[in-house]
């Protein structure tokens, strides 16, 4: 056999240990979210953002919104963003406190080309969702819900809204948003709403300022700038039954004291990103995708990987499962942010190992949502029982609102704000630490723009901004 017929089946046999290992492992070690290296060039798989709070609409009911690709320019035509077909999104939900999924939810996206003779998107006004015949790119999502490791199909032909092309390509994109909302039932019958497409980016925050040397407001004179202003995102949201979530299937509850009721009350909530293990690239044909699912995207409660996790574990923490996260636990206890607060700016900040921050992301607070005994790892955690407060506050529990992060994540929470004051030791949690300016510490953008406000109705997050 001559050498370039030994390298060939070399290459042959490699490629099928390959697809092998990717079939029998879900899976393995990669990258997530922008804040790391090895997936900063990979957008259409990168985590953006995770919601979880009850529906101000329906309190028996929970609403979680994943976010993807972030920073879209809105005019990036002629081909604007969509979700990819080859990328495997999920939401997952632990209701045990054992930091495995008990139930997630898979989105798989399919995209259509009417018409390959055009360069348009679309080839005139869209006035309808799914299959309106002047939409020339068209995307559809499979939705799977995977209870207890049992995966069901509940619906192959969701619609997804499309990129906001322009005004005169969509003259009436509100249309376009409630025509994408689909009502389903899940596996234990419970009918929940299901919307996937584009959105405003409404996570508000300066952020060149905060990866200026943590250059925030508060400690300098620099105007504040919403860095995320008329970028668009694509978002997949859920309104759920409680009790499609709770480990028993109960309604959740708490005592007279206000204290969790362990049984059902709290969930932990992330969302993923995965890829297939194998990418044959082919010249002139399209790239094929091989073997099993390989995570390349992980995102829970915000900031975690952007500014605790060190550049040298970014890549193996999105990689991770809840499960492994002990391996992290020396960045919470000890993270970089409040060192550099104080050496830049002289700021007194709380002893390590910081048995707060450890609450605050890994383990829960007591008496909120915290389920006793349970693994510490993290993951977004929210008690059910929370009553949706009347008047929320931007800070959520700094601000007295018990319904706000780190309860839970609204969209209109002021995480950046809330985490950084909690870096600072800014909260009841670090009495000695809760002065001025720890306890005052912002960026400066306490909202989205008023030109673009939340949603009062599902799926909550603003229309995107246009093309044009």
């Amino acid at each position: 056999m001559t050498k370039r017929m030994l390298g060939l089946v070399a290459l042959w046999v490699w490629m099928v240990a390959s697809v092998v290992t990717g079939v029998m492992q879900h899976e393995a070690r990669a990258s997530s979210h922008r804040e790391a290296p090895g997936i900063a060039g990979d957008p259409l798989a990168d985590n953006t953002d995770v919601y979880a709070f009850t529906s101000p609409e329906d309190n028996s009911k929970v609403v979680l919104i994943a976010n993807w690709i972030p920073l879209e320019k809105a005019e990036s035509g002629p081909n604007f963003w969509n979700f990819d077909d080859q990328v495997l999104y999920d939401i997952r939900v632990d209701n045990d406190g054992d930091s495995i999924e008990d139930v997630s939810y898979q989105f798989q996206f399919s995209t259509t080309r009417q018409s390959g003779g055009t360069f348009l998107f679309n080839t005139g006004a869209v006035n309808g969702a799914g299959a309106d015949p002047n939409l020339n790119v068209r995307q559809t999502m499979t939705l799977t819900e995977v209870r207890r490791g049992r995966p069901r199909v509940l619906s192959a032909s969701i619609p997804v809204c499309p990129p906001f092309v322009g005004n005169s390509s969509m003259p009436n994109y509100a249309t376009l948003r409630t025509g994408s909302i689909t009502t389903l039932t899940d596996s234990v019958g419970g009918s929940i709403r299901v919307f996937a497409g584009q959105r405003a980016e409404q996570f508000f925050l300066d952020l060149g300022a905060v990866f200026d040397l943590l250059q925030i407001n508060s400690v300098n004179s620099r105007p504040a700038i919403n860095s995320t202003f008329k970028s668009n995102v694509h978002t997949v949201a859920l309104e759920i039954p409680k009790t499609s979530l709770t480990r028993d299937g109960q309604a959740p509850s708490a005592d007279l004291t206000g204290n969790v009721t362990p049984v059902n009350a709290v969930v932990g909530v992330w969302s993923t990103a995965s890829r297939r293990q194998v990418i044959v690239v082919r010249g002139k044909a399209a790239p094929q995708s091989r073997g099993g699912f390989v995570q390349v995207s992980r995102l829970g409660n915000p900031l975690v990987n952007e500014v605790v996790i060190p550049l040298q574990d970014k890549d193996n923490f999105n990689g991770s499962q809840p499960r492994e996260d002990a391996q992290f636990l020396k960045y919470v206890q000890d993270p970089e942010p409040p060192r550099l607060f104080h050496a830049l700016f002289g700021l007194t900040v709380p002893p390590t190992p910081r048995a707060d921050l450890v609450s605050i992301f890994l383990t829960g607070i007591s008496g909120l949502n915290a389920i006793p005994n349970a693994k510490p790892c993290e993951y977004l955690r929210l008690n059910l029982s929370t009553p949706v407060t009347g008047s929320p506050n931007r800070l959520g529990l700094l601000g007295g609102d018990n319904q706000g992060f780190p309860n839970g994540r609204r969209p209109a929470d002021d995480v950046l704000d809330i985490v950084i004051r909690a870096a600072a030791g800014g909260t009841p949690f670090t009495p000695a630490q809760n002065v001025a300016p720890n306890n005052a510490l912002t960026d400066g953008v306490d909202a989205v723009d008023p030109s673009q406000p939340f949603l009062t109705t599902f799926p909550f997050l603003a229309d995107p901004t246009p093309g044009r």
